[in-house]
């Protein structure tokens, strides 16, 4: 007898979304100085949700001066004083939680079960832990009376929009510094609504600032004389242009990057886990995450045994509409990641790897790719070297722990790995050995916000999260006799 899934569709009517959304510039949502907007989309149904204010140079200015006025007086506070505020953010968090997470998967595409379950309970553990540390900086590891750096200017992704949010804004405010913060163009719906939690929690004017727009805006806000850090999270071609553009300056910088990630798997490794963990590491989120296990490396004595659970296993996840409960693979985020998914893939064929594809049925409207998995693939194969950032796992194979580190380590990126095996010798030797910022042992794209997170080389440098994550956004004071 087979069970099929009713369908279990989220309702939307808890979100209000505006037709035409401002700029939070001063505590005060106000008209870009242009009066020109763009729209963002439903990727799952091509569905116009709203229309966007798009800042130009003069508001990114507007916003830098009203965050320094309001660094004299919030950077004074005691840092008790500002974990209220921080704290109360984090309640007002949970407690629009639902509203939130259905903003997220309308505007990002991905299932309503990881936005509820995943994302929006990660952005309030980062205000609570952050709110925790305000008061207890002079531990953060700078030295002694340590000093906000001033302004900071963010810019984050798409991918996980208000996670990346909670990232930036919750150590910088806990340091005692003040926020300009620039969501990605195809998904700022999450950051505006956090902007009137912002206002519910009576922040200070002008501690945080929303700047919506395109690659212009982000560049505006990155060259700002006035700014004191530059915060980034998105690709390793907009990370390089951004370290060149601070370069000669005082600003500081952090880059959270692309990534290649080898996920490998040792003969001893329990295997029905390791599926399990295989498909957590590609799959959620569509593949659209800097860390995921794009890269399976197999012992290959087991190669055959795994693939033989895996593909059976693939073929379970339920690919649709984002808004239903039973979603395990949502919508791709736009037209343009969607055809770079496609060329990609296709390289994959062209160059030789054999394709294995989900017979899921995908919808008629929106932007979708299957689950798919390529094996007989070669390091030199341009999905086993460039990120893909979708639903597509790349296989190869090993003999020895040294020939699974080589390949492991021959890629230009340095964000994460992850081990599987039944020695933890095994496990602490090869990642000891690994070039990579996070490494994971029997598991995959597990956060917590007291764990830094960051990468080496193409990866970008610097930490979030953690105390070292608070130490990105305080610098040396001067010590007391």
């Amino acid at each position: 007898m087979t069970f099929e899934y009713a369908p279990a569709p989220e309702s939307r009517s808890i979100v209000s979304i505006n037709p035409k959304n401002k700029l939070f510039i001063g505590g005060e949502f106000i008209d870009a100085k242009s009066g020109e907007y763009f729209q963002t989309t439903n990727p799952a149904t091509e569905e116009v949700l709203a229309e966007i204010s798009l800042a130009s140079a003069k508001d990114v200015d507007a916003a830098v001066v009203a965050a320094r006025k309001a660094f004299k007086s919030w950077s004074k506070l005691s840092g008790s004083q500002r974990a209220k505020y921080i704290y109360r953010i984090a309640r007002i968090i949970q407690e629009r939680s639902r509203e939130l997470a259905v903003l997220e998967t309308l505007d990002n595409g991905k299932p309503i079960r990881e936005s509820r379950d995943v994302d929006v309970p990660l952005v309030a553990a980062h205000f609570f832990h952050y709110a925790g540390w305000a008061d207890k900086l002079e531990y953060a590891g700078v030295g002694p009376n340590p000093r906000p750096l001033g302004v900071v200017g963010q810019v984050i992704p798409w991918n996980f929009p208000l996670l990346m949010l909670a990232w930036k804004i919750a150590p910088a405010l806990a340091a005692g510094n003040t926020v300009v913060l620039k969501p990605a163009e195809t998904t700022s719906l999450s950051a505006l609504l956090f902007a009137e939690i912002c206002q519910q929690a009576q922040l200070p004017a002008g501690v945080v600032n929303i700047v919506t727009g395109a690659g212009e805006t982000g560049k505006a806000l990155v060259n700002h004389p006035d700014i004191n850090k530059v915060a980034f999270t998105g690709s390793t071609e907009v990370g390089r242009q951004i370290a060149k553009a601070v370069a000669g300056t005082n600003k500081k910088l952090t880059l959270e990057l692309g990534g290649k990630a080898a996920n490998i798997v040792f003969e001893d490794a329990p295997l029905d886990q390791t599926v399990e963990g295989i498909v957590d590491g590609i799959f959620f989120n569509q593949g659209h995450v800097c860390c995921a296990g794009s890269r399976l490396l197999v012992q290959e004595s087991i190669h055959d045994d795994l693939m033989s659970l895996l593909y059976p296993r693939l073929e379970l996840l339920r690919v649709g509409d984002p808004m239903d409960k039973n979603t395990d693979v949502g919508a791709i985020n736009s037209a343009e990641q969607l055809k770079k998914i496609h060329e990609l893939a296709n390289s994959g064929d062209e160059q030789g790897a054999v394709r294995w594809t989900s017979s899921c049925p995908l919808p008629g409207t929106g932007f979708w790719f299957a689950p798919t998995v390529f094996t007989n693939v070669s390091q030199s194969h341009r999905i086993a070297t460039e990120e893909i950032f979708g639903p597509v796992l790349s296989v190869l194979t090993f003999r020895t722990p040294d020939e699974a580190i080589d390949k492991a380590n021959n890629t230009p990126y340095g964000l994460s790995a992850g081990i599987w095996s039944d020695k933890g010798s095994r496990i602490l030797e090869v990642a000891a050995k690994l070039r990579a910022g996070v490494i994971w042992a029997n598991t995959f794209n597990k956060f917590d916000p007291t764990s830094p997170f960051g990468g080496y080389k193409e990866s970008g440098y610097g930490r979030e999260g953690g105390r070292q994550g608070l130490e990105a956004y305080l610098e040396a004071g001067v010590a007391h006799e």
